[in-house]
This record gives structure tokens, sequence and C-alpha cells, in this order.
């Protein structure tokens, strides 16, 4: 039930930066409170790891987050999304769901111009930050989602 929670939380996420390229405070400041509530009173991650792989994953997304935030690539909200997403998980969550955001991130530039057409007019609208045009500036947080769902289903 606590991974489904987590589910939830990160795809709320991901709507707001798909719709608007930014995450709520409020919404980061309840990922951050029910990962810590969750993590002191069961002493598992929402995704049942020890303290210290949910520690370990707070760490690497901190690692792999700064340098994109300090480029300029990646918003602040996306970087504490990655670093709540570490907490309520591990570091197996954490890379999954990075080199799942790569992966779709890459796939989304090559076949973006081929696709992008085929799409109704009303998800164009609803998804303009997904428009070929914007290629340099895609919202991150929908990405991390198809990467997270394999990391629940098979990280340890």
């Amino acid at each position: 039930m606590s991974v489904v929670v987590l589910l939830y939380w990160a795809c709320a996420c991901a709507l707001f930066d798909a719709r608007a390229r930014r995450i709520p405070n409020w919404l980061v400041s309840s990922g951050l409170l029910i990962a810590l509530l969750h993590l002191l009173l069961t002493q598992t991650s929402l995704s049942g790891a020890s303290p210290a792989a949910a520690l370990s994953g707070l760490l690497l997304g901190l690692l792999l987050s700064a340098p994109g935030y300090g480029m300029g690539r990646m918003g602040a909200g996306d970087v504490k999304m990655l670093l709540i997403l570490g907490l309520a998980s591990s570091h197996w969550h954490v890379l999954l769901a990075v080199g799942g955001a790569g992966i779709g991130m890459l796939l989304w530039s090559l076949l973006a111009d081929r696709l992008w057409p085929c799409l109704p007019l009303a998800l164009q609208r609803a998804l303009a930050l997904f428009a070929p045009a914007q290629r340099q500036r895609l919202p991150y947080a929908p990405f991390l989602i198809p990467g997270l769902l394999i990391a629940l289903c098979y990280a340890p």
C-alpha cells in the first residue's frame, strides 16, 4: 500500500510539471512529510527499503541532480522530487528512475517530430511543453515515471 502512495505522489508531481514546468512546494513538502513519517514509524521507506538504503537513495538523488541544477538543466522542483524519491525508496529506485527518464527523453527527442502531429489537438494543447519546438526545455518529472514503475516492480 505504501508503494501506491509513492506512485500517486510521483504522478502528481509529474502532472504538475507536465502542465506548468513547475512542481509546487506544497506537493514537495507533503511528499517529504509522508516519506519521513513512514521511515520513522516503520523503519522502512515507502518501497520497503531499509533506512540506510533510503539515505543512500537521498544522497544518490542529490549527486545525480545537483550538476543538472547547477547547469540550469533541471529546476529546483525536479531536484527536490528526486531527493524525496530517494528518501521514499532506495538508491536502486533512483538509478532506475533516472535511467528510465534519460532513455525516455532521448526517445522523445528522436521521435517527437513524427509522433506529435499524430496526437489529438486537445492533447497537444494540454501537453504544449512537450512540443518538438520545446525539445531543449522538456519537463523532467513525467519522464521519471516509467523508470519508477520498473523500479517498483523489480528493484530489491
